[in-house]
């Protein structure tokens, strides 16, 4: 039988299970997301060419093992933490399945230590994508087959709970809007995963010589069904925190809850198909398909993230005209709960992602564009400006709303806690702003030494190139900064934060 509590903070109605679930998960993640970030110091530190850190063999090493850690396992870990919370403590009924959700977070995290123990031997330095014909450790392989199974378990478990929770009166007509949201970042989860499961498995076969060669235009195509769609798990689950923390903080309300809706369903129909960008420079696709891609169904993906854009700022502001701010035109937002880092990071995601990733996103996903910055670190910048700058700042944001409402903990080092998200996203902004900037030099991507050739004009005596590279220098170790800064308060407030009672 389920033992609930009620949240004092929240009223939300928690049973123990789910509680253990989210606790665990936010766990993982945060363990996965310090390990992904001081790799990534040592990356960005290696492309600074003044710093120039790491050598040859460790900087591929360490790139191949940030990608994974900080795009997928950090993130992914969040998400099924998300599902947990909005599948069941955010309808007030129990987990239906807890042993699932055991399992799944066994094989996620099994998955992911045998990546990063094969990755660190040095014997899969393949990176992020491990395309073909670059042939990692089997172990490899089923590091990411594991963690993928695990995700995919975990997904599934919000579509177990959802249906029973129906049954048992959790909900009546529709689902809140977060859980809403998760619903469709758990339709697009389950595609992209079983993509993954379907390029990876041939690829595990292959690297011990069980199969033949792959076709390395198949394995790309595949592949980005895994490695693109995932960051449109992240736009959907990012979309839903901004809807949450807005209820949670302010007690903001969509004004139009049903156009909030439509256009979650327009990202489960049209977002997977903008995966299709990182094969706009491969010949291996018709220019007929990559327009289609790019001119037309893109952008009513892009419809839905405008919708969301002017929702929720929308709901923030009707909240707080409706506690009294409404003086003039802009005293709501003068009077905006600043100082909560909660608030202030979705306050940050919500302009980052707009400016960093939104519109970069529509600009370098058009075929005549992307044919000549793809293979530059401009597009390095842009994911930075969507996984990072959005979905990574917004997570954690409410990461400081479940050590509150889950955790039942007071937050540590209060003054801290209320800058820590304008250091992280002035950090990643820098960053993002120096790689794209550089990009359009035609600094290229995932490259060990832009200064190889010592020529007279050679990037390293371009002013113009160096202080763009300096900007991402900059803004990596501030971004570090402020992520250590959100790792200590976090596990310090889960170990130390003063108890809330109830």
């Amino acid at each position: 039988m389920a033992i609930f509590r009620t949240d004092p903070l929240s009223g939300l109605k928690i049973d123990s299970q789910t509680d253990h679930l989210v606790r665990w998960n936010v766990i993982a993640a945060l363990a996965t997301f310090a390990v992904g970030g001081l790799l990534g110091l040592l990356v960005v530190l290696t492309r600074w060419p003044s710093v120039h850190l790491l050598p040859l063999d460790y900087y591929y090493r360490f790139l191949t093992l940030h990608g994974i850690d900080a795009l997928l396992a950090w993130i992914i870990f969040f998400e099924v933490a998300l599902v947990h919370f909005t599948s069941a403590a955010l309808l007030g009924t129990r987990s239906y399945v807890p042993w699932l959700g055991w399992i799944a977070f066994a094989l996620m995290l099994i998955g992911g230590a045998l990546i990063n123990v094969i990755v660190l031997m040095g014997r899969a330095d393949v990176m992020f994508t491990s395309y073909v014909p670059l042939k990692a450790d089997p172990i490899y392989y089923l590091g990411v087959i594991l963690f993928a199974v695990g995700a995919l378990l975990g997904f599934i478990i919000f579509f177990i709970n959802v249906a029973l929770s129906k049954r048992d009166g959790g909900y009546k007509r529709t689902l809140p809007l977060g859980s809403f949201g998760m619903l469709a970042a758990s339709i697009i989860a389950v595609l992209t995963l079983l993509h993954g499961a379907a390029i990876m498995i041939p690829t595990l076969l292959w690297s011990m010589g069980i199969i033949g060669d792959i076709d390395p235009a198949a394995y790309r195509l595949v592949f980005w069904g895994l490695g693109h769609s995932s960051q449109q798990i992240n736009v959907s689950a990012m979309v839903a925190v901004w809807y949450m923390t807005s209820y949670f903080v302010l007690g903001g309300k969509p004004l139009n809850e049903k156009l909030s809706r439509t256009a979650f369903v327009l990202y489960i129909l049209f977002i997977n198909i903008a995966s299709e960008h990182h094969l706009l420079v491969d010949p291996a696709l018709s220019n007929w398909h990559k327009v289609v891609n790019t001119s037309y169904m893109m952008h009513l993906a892009v419809l839905a993230s405008m919708i969301h854009a002017f929702a929720v700022p929308a709901s923030m502001e009707v909240a707080l005209r409706k506690q009294g701010h409404t003086r003039g035109l802009f005293e709501w937002l003068k009077k905006a709960p600043w100082g909560n880092p909660a608030f202030s990071a979705i306050a940050i995601s919500i302009l980052l992602f707009g400016f960093l990733g939104g519109i970069t996103g529509v600009i370098f996903g058009t075929e005549q564009f992307n044919i000549i910055r793809h293979n530059t670190i401009a597009i390095t910048g842009h994911f930075h400006g969507t996984v990072v700058a959005g979905t990574t700042v917004a997570f954690m944001g409410f990461t400081y709303l479940i050590v509150n409402y889950v955790f039942r903990r007071e937050l540590i080092w209060k003054g801290f806690a209320s800058v820590q998200p304008y250091i992280y996203g002035v950090g990643i902004a820098l960053l993002s702003i120096g790689m794209m900037s550089a990009g359009s030099f035609g600094v290229p991507r995932r490259h060990y030494d832009i200064t190889f050739s010592g020529a007279p004009f050679s990037f390293s005596f371009d002013p113009s190139i160096d202080l763009f590279l300096s900007m991402m220098g900059v803004g990596g170790v501030l971004a570090v900064t402020g992520g250590a800064l959100y790792i200590a308060l976090s596990f310090g407030s889960i170990i130390w934060g003063k108890k809330i009672p109830g």
